[in-house]
Protein backbone atom coordinates (compact mmCIF):
# COMPACT_ATOMS: atom_id res chain seq x y z
CA UNK A 1 0.00 0.00 0.00
CA UNK A 2 1.18 3.02 -0.89
CA UNK A 3 1.17 6.67 1.34
CA UNK A 4 -1.13 8.51 -0.27
CA UNK A 5 -3.62 4.57 -0.31
CA UNK A 6 -2.67 4.27 3.52
CA UNK A 7 -3.97 8.54 4.13
CA UNK A 8 -7.06 7.70 2.82
CA UNK A 9 -7.65 3.80 4.83
CA UNK A 10 -6.90 6.21 7.79
CA UNK A 11 -3.13 5.63 8.67
CA UNK A 12 -3.06 6.97 12.42
CA UNK A 13 -0.09 9.78 12.42
CA UNK A 14 3.58 9.87 12.88
CA UNK A 15 6.80 11.89 13.06
CA UNK A 16 8.44 13.37 10.07
CA UNK A 17 11.42 11.04 10.88
CA UNK A 18 8.72 7.85 10.37
CA UNK A 19 7.55 9.65 7.00
CA UNK A 20 11.49 9.66 5.84
CA UNK A 21 12.00 6.50 7.36
CA UNK A 22 9.53 3.74 6.94
CA UNK A 23 8.45 1.75 4.71
CA UNK A 24 5.24 2.21 4.90
CA UNK A 25 4.64 6.58 5.62
CA UNK A 26 1.73 8.05 7.43
CA UNK A 27 0.14 11.23 7.92
CA UNK A 28 2.90 13.28 9.21
CA UNK A 29 3.33 14.31 13.00
CA UNK A 30 5.91 16.43 14.48
CA UNK A 31 8.33 14.62 16.22
CA UNK A 32 7.53 14.73 20.59
CA UNK A 33 11.29 15.42 21.01
CA UNK A 34 14.31 16.58 19.39
CA UNK A 35 16.04 13.06 19.32
CA UNK A 36 16.20 11.65 15.72
CA UNK A 37 16.30 7.92 17.56
CA UNK A 38 12.68 8.64 19.72
CA UNK A 39 10.49 6.11 17.20
CA UNK A 40 10.59 2.66 17.38
CA UNK A 41 8.87 -0.20 16.65
CA UNK A 42 7.44 -3.65 18.14
CA UNK A 43 5.82 -6.84 16.90
CA UNK A 44 3.07 -8.79 19.23
CA UNK A 45 2.31 -12.25 17.86
CA UNK A 46 -0.41 -15.20 19.42
CA UNK A 47 -0.20 -18.78 19.81
CA UNK A 48 1.65 -20.55 17.93
CA UNK A 49 1.01 -24.21 18.62
CA UNK A 50 0.61 -26.79 15.76
CA UNK A 51 -2.13 -29.11 17.08
CA UNK A 52 -2.55 -31.77 14.71
CA UNK A 53 0.66 -33.81 15.74
CA UNK A 54 -0.26 -36.50 13.81
CA UNK A 55 -0.72 -34.64 10.31
CA UNK A 56 1.81 -32.74 9.17
CA UNK A 57 2.43 -33.40 5.24
CA UNK A 58 4.71 -30.71 4.79
CA UNK A 59 7.65 -31.83 7.78
CA UNK A 60 7.43 -28.09 8.18
CA UNK A 61 6.15 -28.35 12.15
CA UNK A 62 8.53 -30.23 14.05
CA UNK A 63 7.27 -30.86 17.92
CA UNK A 64 3.53 -29.56 17.73
CA UNK A 65 5.28 -26.18 16.63
CA UNK A 66 3.60 -23.71 14.41
CA UNK A 67 7.13 -22.84 12.08
CA UNK A 68 5.32 -23.28 9.01
CA UNK A 69 3.51 -19.72 10.54
CA UNK A 70 6.24 -18.51 12.33
CA UNK A 71 8.94 -18.25 9.46
CA UNK A 72 6.30 -15.60 7.68
CA UNK A 73 5.78 -13.78 11.12
CA UNK A 74 9.50 -13.67 11.02
CA UNK A 75 9.98 -11.99 7.79
CA UNK A 76 6.87 -9.60 8.11
CA UNK A 77 8.42 -8.19 11.98
CA UNK A 78 11.57 -8.11 9.88
CA UNK A 79 10.56 -5.94 7.04
CA UNK A 80 8.89 -3.70 9.56
CA UNK A 81 12.29 -2.74 11.41
CA UNK A 82 10.78 -4.00 14.97
CA UNK A 83 13.27 -4.00 17.70
CA UNK A 84 12.11 -7.31 19.51
CA UNK A 85 8.64 -9.46 19.22
CA UNK A 86 6.89 -10.45 22.45
CA UNK A 87 4.71 -14.08 21.75
CA UNK A 88 1.60 -14.20 24.17
CA UNK A 89 2.33 -17.73 24.86
CA UNK A 90 1.24 -21.25 23.96
CA UNK A 91 4.74 -21.61 22.36
CA UNK A 92 3.75 -25.32 21.70
CA UNK A 93 0.85 -27.90 21.37
CA UNK A 94 2.33 -30.17 24.77
CA UNK A 95 5.04 -28.18 26.11
CA UNK A 96 8.27 -30.88 26.31
CA UNK A 97 11.51 -30.19 25.97
CA UNK A 98 12.22 -30.90 22.71
CA UNK A 99 9.19 -28.41 21.49
CA UNK A 100 10.77 -25.63 23.80
CA UNK A 101 13.34 -26.03 21.68
CA UNK A 102 12.10 -25.72 18.67
CA UNK A 103 10.64 -22.64 18.98
CA UNK A 104 13.42 -21.16 20.14
CA UNK A 105 15.40 -22.43 17.17
CA UNK A 106 12.50 -20.73 15.46
CA UNK A 107 13.48 -17.28 17.06
CA UNK A 108 16.94 -17.63 15.22
CA UNK A 109 15.76 -15.51 12.24
CA UNK A 110 14.96 -13.15 14.35
CA UNK A 111 18.13 -12.47 16.06
CA UNK A 112 19.98 -13.10 13.11
CA UNK A 113 18.33 -9.45 11.86
CA UNK A 114 19.57 -7.83 15.23
CA UNK A 115 15.66 -8.56 16.95
CA UNK A 116 14.39 -9.65 20.48
CA UNK A 117 12.15 -12.36 21.03
CA UNK A 118 10.58 -12.43 24.44
CA UNK A 119 7.85 -15.15 25.22
CA UNK A 120 5.69 -16.32 28.21
CA UNK A 121 4.40 -19.48 28.97
CA UNK A 122 1.06 -20.65 28.47
CA UNK A 123 -1.06 -23.47 29.48
CA UNK A 124 0.01 -25.68 26.49
CA UNK A 125 3.80 -25.22 27.94
CA UNK A 126 2.36 -26.94 30.92
CA UNK A 127 0.86 -30.24 29.87
CA UNK A 128 3.92 -32.15 29.45
CA UNK A 129 3.17 -33.08 33.15
CA UNK A 130 0.22 -34.89 32.43
CA UNK A 131 0.94 -36.61 29.34
CA UNK A 132 3.66 -38.55 32.18
CA UNK A 133 6.55 -36.42 30.69
CA UNK A 134 7.04 -34.48 33.61
CA UNK A 135 9.44 -32.01 32.66
CA UNK A 136 8.95 -29.44 35.60
CA UNK A 137 6.26 -27.65 33.94
CA UNK A 138 8.68 -26.72 30.68
CA UNK A 139 10.45 -24.35 33.44
CA UNK A 140 13.79 -25.41 33.49
CA UNK A 141 13.58 -26.05 28.94
CA UNK A 142 11.80 -22.29 28.88
CA UNK A 143 14.77 -20.72 30.88
CA UNK A 144 17.80 -22.41 28.97
CA UNK A 145 16.00 -21.64 25.83
CA UNK A 146 14.95 -18.44 26.57
CA UNK A 147 17.34 -16.24 28.51
CA UNK A 148 16.68 -12.76 27.79
CA UNK A 149 13.79 -13.42 29.84
CA UNK A 150 16.28 -13.13 32.64
CA UNK A 151 18.52 -10.28 30.92
CA UNK A 152 20.93 -12.91 30.20
CA UNK A 153 21.71 -12.36 26.56
CA UNK A 154 19.72 -11.78 23.51
CA UNK A 155 18.09 -8.35 25.13
CA UNK A 156 19.04 -6.56 21.95
CA UNK A 157 18.52 -3.19 23.94
CA UNK A 158 16.36 -4.39 26.58
CA UNK A 159 17.21 -3.06 30.05
CA UNK A 160 16.21 -3.31 33.75
CA UNK A 161 15.15 -7.15 34.03
CA UNK A 162 12.89 -7.72 37.09
CA UNK A 163 11.16 -10.59 38.25
CA UNK A 164 9.21 -11.52 41.22
CA UNK A 165 11.17 -12.82 44.63
CA UNK A 166 9.65 -16.30 44.18
CA UNK A 167 12.13 -18.49 42.97
CA UNK A 168 9.41 -20.45 40.59
CA UNK A 169 9.31 -17.39 38.63
CA UNK A 170 12.46 -16.49 37.75
CA UNK A 171 12.61 -15.15 34.34
CA UNK A 172 8.95 -16.54 34.27
CA UNK A 173 7.07 -13.52 35.49
CA UNK A 174 9.50 -10.86 33.97
CA UNK A 175 9.59 -7.00 33.67
CA UNK A 176 12.38 -5.16 31.32
CA UNK A 177 12.36 -1.63 29.85
CA UNK A 178 13.08 -0.60 26.17
CA UNK A 179 12.92 3.28 24.76
CA UNK A 180 14.67 6.59 24.74
CA UNK A 181 13.52 9.40 27.37
CA UNK A 182 10.45 10.58 26.56
CA UNK A 183 9.13 7.45 24.76
CA UNK A 184 10.20 4.62 26.95
CA UNK A 185 8.26 2.07 27.79
CA UNK A 186 7.70 -0.70 30.72
CA UNK A 187 6.86 -4.07 29.95
CA UNK A 188 5.41 -6.41 32.58
CA UNK A 189 4.76 -10.04 31.83
CA UNK A 190 2.70 -12.29 34.61
CA UNK A 191 3.41 -16.05 34.20
CA UNK A 192 0.47 -17.63 36.25
CA UNK A 193 0.82 -21.50 35.48
CA UNK A 194 1.85 -24.34 37.63
CA UNK A 195 5.10 -25.17 38.89
CA UNK A 196 6.45 -27.94 41.19
CA UNK A 197 5.92 -26.35 43.87
CA UNK A 198 2.30 -24.86 43.39
CA UNK A 199 -0.19 -26.37 41.06
CA UNK A 200 -4.32 -25.37 41.87
CA UNK A 201 -6.28 -26.68 39.53
CA UNK A 202 -9.27 -24.72 38.60
CA UNK A 203 -11.96 -23.71 35.60
CA UNK A 204 -9.62 -27.00 34.01
CA UNK A 205 -6.50 -25.23 34.15
CA UNK A 206 -3.16 -25.77 35.87
CA UNK A 207 -2.72 -22.35 37.83
CA UNK A 208 0.55 -21.64 40.33
CA UNK A 209 1.38 -18.34 41.51
CA UNK A 210 -1.70 -16.57 41.98
CA UNK A 211 -2.05 -12.85 40.54
CA UNK A 212 -2.42 -11.45 44.26
CA UNK A 213 0.85 -13.56 44.98
CA UNK A 214 2.63 -11.31 42.93
CA UNK A 215 0.34 -8.04 43.10
CA UNK A 216 2.69 -6.12 45.33
CA UNK A 217 6.07 -7.39 42.65
CA UNK A 218 3.44 -5.86 39.90
CA UNK A 219 2.56 -2.96 41.84
CA UNK A 220 6.37 -2.13 41.52
CA UNK A 221 6.35 -2.73 37.96
CA UNK A 222 3.92 -0.40 37.22
CA UNK A 223 4.02 2.68 39.58
CA UNK A 224 4.22 5.33 37.31
CA UNK A 225 5.93 7.98 39.82
CA UNK A 226 9.28 5.44 40.13
CA UNK A 227 9.40 3.48 36.91
CA UNK A 228 11.32 5.81 34.76
CA UNK A 229 8.78 5.36 31.63
CA UNK A 230 6.30 7.16 29.92
CA UNK A 231 4.46 4.47 29.15
CA UNK A 232 3.52 0.70 30.40
CA UNK A 233 1.81 -2.59 28.87
CA UNK A 234 1.08 -5.18 30.73
CA UNK A 235 1.15 -9.24 28.85
CA UNK A 236 -0.30 -12.26 30.21
CA UNK A 237 -1.79 -15.30 27.71
CA UNK A 238 -4.59 -16.32 29.56
CA UNK A 239 -7.79 -13.08 29.22
CA UNK A 240 -9.40 -10.93 31.83
CA UNK A 241 -12.39 -12.12 29.98
CA UNK A 242 -12.59 -13.90 26.55
CA UNK A 243 -14.71 -14.50 24.24
CA UNK A 244 -14.32 -18.75 24.29
CA UNK A 245 -12.50 -19.76 26.79
CA UNK A 246 -14.09 -18.65 30.33
CA UNK A 247 -11.19 -19.17 32.33
CA UNK A 248 -9.26 -16.04 33.42
CA UNK A 249 -5.65 -14.95 35.12
CA UNK A 250 -7.56 -15.42 38.12
CA UNK A 251 -7.62 -18.85 38.94
CA UNK A 252 -10.91 -19.48 37.57
CA UNK A 253 -14.11 -18.30 35.78
CA UNK A 254 -14.73 -14.91 35.25
CA UNK A 255 -16.86 -14.50 38.38
CA UNK A 256 -13.98 -15.40 40.42
CA UNK A 257 -12.12 -13.63 43.24
CA UNK A 258 -13.15 -10.55 42.23
CA UNK A 259 -11.04 -8.79 45.00
CA UNK A 260 -7.92 -10.17 43.18
CA UNK A 261 -9.86 -9.04 40.18
CA UNK A 262 -9.96 -5.07 41.19
CA UNK A 263 -7.02 -4.88 42.75
CA UNK A 264 -5.63 -5.96 39.24
CA UNK A 265 -7.19 -3.47 37.47
CA UNK A 266 -7.00 -0.67 39.90
CA UNK A 267 -3.30 -1.43 39.45
CA UNK A 268 -3.17 -1.13 35.86
CA UNK A 269 -5.40 1.55 35.61
CA UNK A 270 -4.13 4.23 37.99
CA UNK A 271 -0.64 3.86 36.44
CA UNK A 272 -1.40 4.38 33.34
CA UNK A 273 -1.15 1.15 31.66
CA UNK A 274 -1.95 1.28 27.67
CA UNK A 275 -3.26 -2.05 27.13
CA UNK A 276 -3.53 -5.63 28.72
CA UNK A 277 -2.38 -8.17 25.98
CA UNK A 278 -3.31 -12.19 25.94
CA UNK A 279 -3.58 -14.55 23.80
CA UNK A 280 -5.40 -18.16 25.07
CA UNK A 281 -8.63 -17.58 22.56
CA UNK A 282 -6.97 -17.42 18.91
CA UNK A 283 -9.11 -14.46 17.89
CA UNK A 284 -8.42 -11.01 17.30
CA UNK A 285 -10.88 -8.94 19.95
CA UNK A 286 -10.03 -5.47 21.45
CA UNK A 287 -12.53 -4.69 24.28
CA UNK A 288 -12.86 -2.78 27.59
CA UNK A 289 -13.08 -4.28 30.48
CA UNK A 290 -14.18 -2.80 33.79
CA UNK A 291 -13.47 -4.46 36.87
CA UNK A 292 -16.20 -6.72 39.45
CA UNK A 293 -16.35 -3.04 41.76
CA UNK A 294 -17.29 -1.25 38.42
CA UNK A 295 -13.93 1.57 39.57
CA UNK A 296 -11.40 0.30 36.80
CA UNK A 297 -11.06 -0.31 33.34
CA UNK A 298 -8.72 -1.26 31.46
CA UNK A 299 -8.78 -2.17 27.50
CA UNK A 300 -7.56 -5.63 26.43
CA UNK A 301 -6.32 -7.23 23.09
CA UNK A 302 -6.45 -10.67 22.93
CA UNK A 303 -4.14 -11.68 20.05
CA UNK A 304 -5.12 -13.87 16.64
CA UNK A 305 -4.26 -17.00 15.85
CA UNK A 306 -0.92 -18.23 14.67
CA UNK A 307 -1.74 -21.81 14.92
CA UNK A 308 -3.62 -24.20 12.60
CA UNK A 309 -6.48 -23.20 15.52
CA UNK A 310 -8.95 -20.98 15.94
CA UNK A 311 -11.76 -20.11 17.85
CA UNK A 312 -15.39 -18.91 17.78
CA UNK A 313 -16.98 -16.95 20.57
CA UNK A 314 -19.40 -18.77 22.95
CA UNK A 315 -22.86 -17.48 23.73
CA UNK A 316 -23.06 -14.69 26.51
CA UNK A 317 -25.78 -16.78 28.06
CA UNK A 318 -23.52 -19.29 28.86
CA UNK A 319 -24.01 -20.46 32.19
CA UNK A 320 -20.23 -20.71 32.86
CA UNK A 321 -19.85 -17.08 32.13
CA UNK A 322 -21.81 -16.37 35.18
CA UNK A 323 -23.37 -13.23 33.89
CA UNK A 324 -20.15 -11.44 33.52
CA UNK A 325 -20.13 -10.25 30.18
CA UNK A 326 -21.78 -7.32 31.23
CA UNK A 327 -18.15 -6.03 32.09
CA UNK A 328 -16.72 -6.47 28.33
CA UNK A 329 -17.33 -3.42 26.03
CA UNK A 330 -16.70 -4.78 22.85
CA UNK A 331 -14.43 -2.63 20.57
CA UNK A 332 -13.28 -4.95 17.29
CA UNK A 333 -13.46 -8.72 16.47
CA UNK A 334 -12.10 -10.90 13.30
CA UNK A 335 -12.34 -14.65 13.65
CA UNK A 336 -10.31 -16.93 11.88
CA UNK A 337 -7.29 -15.38 10.19
CA UNK A 338 -3.91 -15.48 10.88
CA UNK A 339 -2.32 -12.39 12.10
CA UNK A 340 -0.05 -9.73 14.00
CA UNK A 341 0.74 -6.72 15.35
CA UNK A 342 3.02 -4.04 15.41
CA UNK A 343 3.12 -0.75 17.84
CA UNK A 344 4.70 2.51 16.97
CA UNK A 345 6.41 4.45 20.15
CA UNK A 346 6.25 8.35 19.23
CA UNK A 347 7.35 10.04 22.26
CA UNK A 348 3.82 10.21 24.17
CA UNK A 349 2.18 8.32 21.54
CA UNK A 350 1.26 4.62 20.50
CA UNK A 351 0.51 3.67 17.36
CA UNK A 352 -1.02 -0.16 16.95
CA UNK A 353 -1.80 -1.79 13.56
CA UNK A 354 -3.39 -5.21 13.23
CA UNK A 355 -2.10 -7.22 9.99
CA UNK A 356 -4.08 -10.25 8.94
CA UNK A 357 -4.33 -12.76 6.45
CA UNK A 358 -6.43 -11.47 3.27
CA UNK A 359 -8.33 -14.89 3.10
CA UNK A 360 -9.78 -15.54 6.17
CA UNK A 361 -12.73 -18.13 7.06
CA UNK A 362 -9.48 -20.88 7.95
CA UNK A 363 -10.71 -24.23 9.48
CA UNK A 364 -8.85 -26.19 12.54
CA UNK A 365 -7.04 -28.68 13.44
CA UNK A 366 -7.82 -31.91 10.95
CA UNK A 367 -9.78 -29.40 8.37
CA UNK A 368 -6.81 -26.61 8.77
CA UNK A 369 -6.81 -24.91 6.04
CA UNK A 370 -9.89 -25.33 4.40
CA UNK A 371 -11.43 -25.99 1.24
CA UNK A 372 -8.90 -25.47 -1.72
CA UNK A 373 -6.16 -26.09 -0.27
CA UNK A 374 -4.09 -29.24 0.70
CA UNK A 375 -4.87 -30.45 4.03
CA UNK A 376 -2.64 -30.09 7.32
CA UNK A 377 -0.21 -27.63 4.91
CA UNK A 378 0.28 -24.05 6.10
CA UNK A 379 -0.58 -21.59 2.69
CA UNK A 380 1.30 -18.45 1.79
CA UNK A 381 -0.49 -15.70 3.72
CA UNK A 382 -1.08 -12.76 2.06
CA UNK A 383 -0.90 -9.85 5.02
CA UNK A 384 -2.89 -6.69 5.14
CA UNK A 385 -3.69 -3.47 7.18
CA UNK A 386 -6.99 -4.50 8.91
CA UNK A 387 -7.32 -2.04 11.70
CA UNK A 388 -5.22 0.97 13.26
CA UNK A 389 -5.76 2.32 16.79
CA UNK A 390 -3.76 4.32 19.34
CA UNK A 391 -3.79 6.96 22.01
CA UNK A 392 -1.29 9.43 23.47
CA UNK A 393 -0.50 10.60 27.13
CA UNK A 394 -1.46 14.26 26.35
CA UNK A 395 -5.07 13.20 24.90
CA UNK A 396 -8.08 11.93 25.65
CA UNK A 397 -10.25 8.87 25.14
CA UNK A 398 -13.63 9.03 23.71
CA UNK A 399 -16.17 6.30 23.78
CA UNK A 400 -18.79 6.71 20.77
CA UNK A 401 -21.65 3.64 20.43
CA UNK A 402 -23.43 3.41 17.14
CA UNK A 403 -26.46 5.85 16.65
CA UNK A 404 -24.61 8.41 18.61
CA UNK A 405 -22.75 11.44 17.54
CA UNK A 406 -19.17 12.15 17.16
CA UNK A 407 -19.30 15.72 18.72
CA UNK A 408 -18.58 14.57 22.13
CA UNK A 409 -15.18 14.68 20.86
CA UNK A 410 -13.44 17.94 22.25
CA UNK A 411 -9.85 17.82 23.61
CA UNK A 412 -7.44 21.31 23.80
CA UNK A 413 -3.14 21.17 23.66
CA UNK A 414 -2.35 24.69 24.67
CA UNK A 415 -3.66 27.34 22.34
CA UNK A 416 -5.53 24.96 19.80
CA UNK A 417 -8.56 23.59 20.06
CA UNK A 418 -9.88 20.31 18.25
CA UNK A 419 -13.63 19.09 18.00
CA UNK A 420 -15.59 17.08 15.88
CA UNK A 421 -19.01 19.47 15.21
CA UNK A 422 -21.24 16.48 14.18
CA UNK A 423 -21.41 13.37 12.31
CA UNK A 424 -22.51 10.17 13.19
CA UNK A 425 -21.65 6.78 13.81
CA UNK A 426 -23.99 5.11 11.61
CA UNK A 427 -21.43 1.62 11.47
CA UNK A 428 -23.56 -1.19 11.90
CA UNK A 429 -20.77 -3.47 12.59
CA UNK A 430 -21.56 -5.99 15.39
CA UNK A 431 -19.05 -9.29 16.68
CA UNK A 432 -19.83 -12.68 16.40
CA UNK A 433 -22.63 -12.93 19.59
CA UNK A 434 -24.44 -9.81 18.00
CA UNK A 435 -22.91 -6.90 20.35
CA UNK A 436 -22.63 -3.90 18.31
CA UNK A 437 -19.17 -2.41 18.32
CA UNK A 438 -18.76 1.14 19.78
CA UNK A 439 -15.98 3.17 18.46
CA UNK A 440 -13.03 4.21 20.88
CA UNK A 441 -12.03 7.56 19.48
CA UNK A 442 -8.32 9.00 20.89
CA UNK A 443 -6.63 12.01 20.41
CA UNK A 444 -3.33 13.09 20.65
CA UNK A 445 -0.96 16.37 19.89
CA UNK A 446 1.87 17.74 18.89
CA UNK A 447 3.61 21.17 19.78
CA UNK A 448 3.47 23.12 16.67
CA UNK A 449 6.95 24.68 18.47
CA UNK A 450 8.93 21.44 18.23
CA UNK A 451 7.89 20.39 14.76
CA UNK A 452 9.15 24.03 13.58
CA UNK A 453 12.68 23.07 14.86
CA UNK A 454 12.92 19.45 13.58
CA UNK A 455 10.79 19.37 10.32
CA UNK A 456 14.02 21.17 8.32
CA UNK A 457 16.54 19.43 10.10
CA UNK A 458 14.96 15.90 9.41
CA UNK A 459 13.77 16.04 5.64
CA UNK A 460 16.85 17.95 4.82
CA UNK A 461 14.62 20.58 3.30
CA UNK A 462 12.93 23.63 3.36
CA UNK A 463 9.82 23.50 5.27
CA UNK A 464 7.47 25.61 3.28
CA UNK A 465 4.27 24.58 5.17
CA UNK A 466 3.78 27.14 8.13
CA UNK A 467 1.62 25.88 10.44
CA UNK A 468 -0.43 28.06 12.89
CA UNK A 469 -1.90 25.40 15.26
CA UNK A 470 -0.61 22.20 17.25
CA UNK A 471 -0.23 19.21 15.87
CA UNK A 472 -3.78 17.24 16.40
CA UNK A 473 -3.63 12.99 15.82
CA UNK A 474 -6.77 10.99 15.59
CA UNK A 475 -7.15 7.55 16.27
CA UNK A 476 -9.92 5.17 16.74
CA UNK A 477 -12.84 7.17 13.79
CA UNK A 478 -11.92 3.82 11.29
CA UNK A 479 -12.46 0.20 12.75
CA UNK A 480 -11.87 -2.58 10.77
CA UNK A 481 -11.61 -1.92 7.43
CA UNK A 482 -10.17 1.31 7.96
CA UNK A 483 -13.35 3.13 6.57
CA UNK A 484 -15.54 5.81 8.41
CA UNK A 485 -18.29 7.77 7.71
CA UNK A 486 -17.91 11.69 6.72
CA UNK A 487 -17.34 14.27 9.89
CA UNK A 488 -16.62 17.98 10.40
CA UNK A 489 -13.17 18.56 11.73
CA UNK A 490 -12.53 21.57 13.09
CA UNK A 491 -9.46 23.12 14.89
CA UNK A 492 -8.11 26.92 16.23
CA UNK A 493 -5.45 28.48 14.95
CA UNK A 494 -2.96 31.49 15.93
CA UNK A 495 -3.23 33.57 12.48
CA UNK A 496 -3.27 37.00 10.84
CA UNK A 497 -6.45 38.74 9.36
CA UNK A 498 -4.91 37.95 5.75
CA UNK A 499 -5.69 34.36 5.79
CA UNK A 500 -9.36 34.96 6.29
CA UNK A 501 -11.38 33.75 2.90
CA UNK A 502 -7.55 32.23 0.93
CA UNK A 503 -8.83 29.09 -0.69
CA UNK A 504 -5.04 27.87 -0.02
CA UNK A 505 -5.66 28.07 3.94
CA UNK A 506 -7.47 25.73 6.50
CA UNK A 507 -6.92 21.87 8.05
CA UNK A 508 -3.80 20.38 6.13
CA UNK A 509 -2.69 16.65 5.87
CA UNK A 510 0.47 15.20 4.32
CA UNK A 511 0.37 13.78 0.76
CA UNK A 512 2.44 10.62 -0.46
CA UNK A 513 5.24 13.53 -1.39
CA UNK A 514 5.38 14.44 1.90
CA UNK A 515 3.45 18.09 1.57
CA UNK A 516 1.24 19.20 3.64
CA UNK A 517 -2.09 19.60 1.62
CA UNK A 518 -5.60 20.18 2.04
CA UNK A 519 -6.88 17.59 3.84
CA UNK A 520 -10.12 17.22 2.15
CA UNK A 521 -7.85 16.86 -1.15
CA UNK A 522 -6.89 13.10 0.93
CA UNK A 523 -10.52 11.67 1.67
CA UNK A 524 -11.18 8.50 0.07
CA UNK A 525 -13.77 8.47 -2.56
CA UNK A 526 -14.30 12.56 -2.65
CA UNK A 527 -14.66 13.94 -6.25
CA UNK A 528 -14.74 17.57 -5.48
CA UNK A 529 -13.84 20.41 -3.07
CA UNK A 530 -15.31 23.48 -2.14
CA UNK A 531 -14.46 26.19 0.27
CA UNK A 532 -16.89 28.46 2.51
CA UNK A 533 -15.79 31.76 4.02
CA UNK A 534 -17.86 30.99 7.18
CA UNK A 535 -18.67 28.39 9.70
CA UNK A 536 -19.12 25.22 9.02
CA UNK A 537 -22.89 24.17 8.27
CA UNK A 538 -24.73 20.51 8.48
CA UNK A 539 -25.28 20.54 4.70
CA UNK A 540 -22.31 20.45 3.76
CA UNK A 541 -20.96 17.53 2.06
CA UNK A 542 -17.72 15.77 1.99
CA UNK A 543 -14.86 17.77 0.80
CA UNK A 544 -16.01 21.09 1.89
CA UNK A 545 -13.79 23.08 3.98
CA UNK A 546 -13.54 26.54 5.19
CA UNK A 547 -12.56 29.27 7.51
CA UNK A 548 -14.54 30.73 9.87
CA UNK A 549 -13.16 34.53 10.82
CA UNK A 550 -15.42 34.87 13.82
CA UNK A 551 -14.01 32.20 16.10
CA UNK A 552 -10.95 32.02 14.46
CA UNK A 553 -11.27 28.45 13.46
CA UNK A 554 -10.71 26.19 10.32
CA UNK A 555 -12.52 23.24 9.56
CA UNK A 556 -12.86 20.45 6.95
CA UNK A 557 -15.17 17.42 6.04
CA UNK A 558 -13.40 14.21 6.06
CA UNK A 559 -13.50 10.20 6.05
CA UNK A 560 -9.95 9.15 7.75
CA UNK A 561 -8.24 9.11 10.39
CA UNK A 562 -4.69 10.61 11.12
CA UNK A 563 -2.74 13.69 11.71
CA UNK A 564 -3.95 17.40 11.13
CA UNK A 565 -2.72 21.00 11.89
CA UNK A 566 -3.78 24.48 10.11
CA UNK A 567 -1.71 26.66 7.79
CA UNK A 568 -1.51 27.29 4.22
CA UNK A 569 -1.26 24.75 1.94
CA UNK A 570 1.90 23.25 0.48
CA UNK A 571 2.27 23.15 -3.47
Amino acid sequence: MDRRSFLKTGGAGLTALALANLEMPRVAQAASAGSSTSIWKFGVMGDTQWITLASDPANQNPNGCAVSVINQLNQQFIDHGVKFVIQVGDLTEKGEDAAIATRALAAQALYDAGIGFFPMRGNHETYAADLGKFNGYAIAAFQNNFPQTQGLNNTFGATNFKSPDIPDLKGMSYSFDFGNPGGKVRFVVIDDWATPNVRIDAAGYPYGHSVTEQQSWIDDRLNKDTRGTEHAIVFSHQNLMGQDHQDTIFNGYTNANPGMQNAFCASLMKNGVGYYISGHDHMHQRSLITSPDGISRVQELICSSDSDKFYTPRDPNDPNWFGQKRAELSLSQELYTVGYYIFTIDGPRVTVEFYSDDHGGWLSGNDYPGPGFPVNVTPKFNFVLKEVWGYSLNGQEFLVPQGTSYSTVVDSFQTTTARILGGTNTSNAFDYIKRPLTKAVNTGWTDVNTWRNIWPIICRRKATFAPVSDFLTLWGMTGLGLTTEPYPLSMSFDGAAPFFGRTDFGIAAQDDKGNWVNAVSLNNGQISSRFYNGPWKPEYGLGSYGIDPNTKTAWAVVNYDGSFAVGRFEK
